[in-house]
């Protein structure tokens, strides 16, 4: 869902329990004076990807849809799909002939990882416990992370479901975000703002109580 910039800077405002707009908080004479409002603006974004990598898979809403690439590994029926570059967190990944989705991927550091390289069909993920990992793969001859997929039935599955999260941006004043986050991601700025402003225990508290509204 679109937020405007400026309906998130007042409300990160009202958490700080701060009234008087445009009031001069840094002042250093070769340096621009920084407003309140702009602090909290470049705060919002980061703010906005924090809440969003922590909060658990059901406060995320539909994200967008990737996965229109397919590419197989034929001899064990896994395969991976490129992802996008504003690639920030996976929501959701689900082949055609599997049982169950994936709505977590492990890193290619995880112990779990070298199991999906295994010439042992057993012991890597099968269609009823898939797994899946993020890596880094040549697809049409470009490098990049790629999703990869343990395993499938045959290499004639195809991608059912693939949504994730992007690295969060401002676009015509607003932005996109998830509205169960929202309230967190107020609290969120509203620390990384005090954190500036050299206020470290109102800003951890406010980390907390922006913790507690994602459980």
């Amino acid at each position: 869902m679109y937020f405007k910039l400026t309906k998130i800077t007042e409300d990160v405002r009202i958490c700080l329990d701060e009234n008087r707009s445009g009031s001069a908080l840094i002042t250093s004479g070769d340096i621009d004076t920084l407003t309140l409002d702009e602090i909290i603006q470049s705060k919002i974004l980061e703010a906005v990807q924090r809440v969003h990598l922590k909060a658990p898979s059901f406060f995320l809403e539909v994200g967008h849809n990737f996965g229109d690439a397919l590419y197989w590994e034929p001899d064990k029926n896994c395969g991976w799909v490129p992802l996008p570059q504003d690639f920030l967190r996976l929501v959701v990944f689900e082949m055609s002939d599997w049982e169950r989705a994936v709505y977590q991927a492990i890193s290619t550091d995880d112990p779990e990882y070298a199991k999906q390289r295994s010439r042992y069909k057993g012991i890597r993920g099968n269609p009823q416990r898939p797994v899946c990992a993020i890596a880094i793969r040549e697809s049409a001859g470009i490098v990049g992370k790629a999703l990869e997929f343990y395993s499938c039935k045959t290499t004639t599955a195809t991608v059912k479901r693939a949504v994730y999260i992007p690295f969060p941006t401002v676009e015509n004043g607003e932005v996109d975000l998830s509205q169960r986050c929202y309230t967190a991601i107020i609290y969120t700025a509203a620390a990384l703002t005090l954190l500036t402003l050299g206020d470290k225990d109102k800003a951890s508290a406010l980390d907390g109580i922006a913790d507690s509204l994602l459980q």
